[in-house]
């Protein structure tokens, strides 16, 4: 059956195809009697607009802006690298791409990077940022500017965002759980949970994750309060001697977000490498030498380009209006161990 055209509409309703081009682009200048036919005949032809092919004949172009923190760690590395790497490729797509970095754990630098975006108009924007009260304003601000949004590895849902982009966090905390409860077996001990910071969803929902699981599969074991060590090497290598010195009896430590190099100098550097269970996310460089060398048991991590690529799709899909594909869109839970290391 051939699909339904502007032709066609312009025949059923009795219009010019101009006419019917002014009604579907919704311009002024067409009478409410007119565009009330031309939909009438859109429904009796059961006519299903093409956004990407209206856009690519009029040569439409977009122009998505991620925004991240100024971090180093090797996840944002990654991160930016797919970015940086697509660029050359959106731009024959007419997506114009722009990474802004912004200082970390500073919710009044990501208002003033967002409200100024809003101020632009670009089309979209992909957010990894802190949940507080002043950067859900913004987004807010952002979205009732019509710019489309969606947040990056840490949700934000209470800012009217599009989309998360990025893994369950909770079941990441979980499966965490679960590996280090079997890990280290039977015997009582005590764990250390090492976080970037709390105001951070994702680490507040992983630590949720996997102290459920503790608690009812694991009693043995007692999960000490959260050591924020803003994932900065010199803050992980200040505050975990002292943890470890403070609570004797320590048998495990999470590793919950980014700053695995200050972790893994502090196990070396104590020469306590290979007497506790790690378990960390994000297969970073240092990740992945640290389970080669049997500093880390396993690591839980996500596909930074599949996240990079979703988050193009899902900006695009929205701004073209067309629905997302929810299993192409829905990101995994990937588990590493020094044995299936790809």
């Amino acid at each position: 059956m051939t699909r339904p055209t502007v032709h066609d509409i312009a025949r059923v309703s009795g219009v010019s195809l101009a006419t019917v081009d002014r009604v579907l682009n919704a311009r002024p200048g067409v009478r409410a009697v007119t565009i009330a036919r031309v939909q009438d005949a859109i429904t009796e032809i059961g006519y299903v607009r093409d956004a990407a092919a209206a856009n690519l004949a009029r040569q439409r172009s977009f122009t998505f802006v991620f925004v991240l923190p100024d971090v180093a760690s090797g996840f944002l590395r990654a991160m930016r690298a797919e970015i940086t790497d697509g660029m050359p490729h959106q731009n024959l797509d007419r997506v114009v791409i722009r990474l802004v970095d912004v200082p970390p754990h500073d919710p009044q630098a990501m208002v003033a990077t967002l409200d100024a975006l809003a101020a632009e108009g670009v089309d979209g924007v992909a957010v990894m940022a802190p949940e507080t009260p002043q950067t859900r304003d913004a987004l807010r601000r952002l979205r009732a500017a019509g710019t489309r949004v969606v947040t990056l590895a840490s949700d934000l849902p209470a800012s009217d965002r599009d989309h998360f982009v990025g893994v369950n966090n909770v079941a990441a905390g979980r499966t965490a759980g679960v590996l280090m409860g079997r890990f280290l077996g039977p015997q009582p001990g005590r764990v250390i949970v090492l976080a970037g910071s709390m105001l951070a969803r994702d680490h507040a929902e992983r630590r949720l994750g996997f102290d459920r699981v503790i608690q009812t599969d694991f009693p043995q074991l007692h999960v000490l309060p959260s050591l924020e060590g803003r994932d900065n090497a010199d803050i992980i290598a200040a505050i975990l001697p002292a943890a470890l010195s403070a609570h004797p009896g320590v048998r495990g430590i999470y590793a919950i977000g980014a700053g695995n190099r200050g972790l893994i100098r502090t196990l070396h550097a104590m020469g306590l490498a290979r007497d506790l269970v790690v378990v960390a996310h994000e297969l970073s460089p240092p990740a992945r030498l640290a389970l080669e060398d049997g500093t880390f048991d396993a690591v839980i991590t996500q596909d930074v380009g599949h996240m990079v690529r979703s988050a193009i799709r899902v900006l695009r899909a929205y701004a073209e209006d067309r629905a997302i594909i929810v299993a192409q869109e829905r990101i995994r839970i990937d588990i590493f161990l020094r044995e299936n290391l790809p």
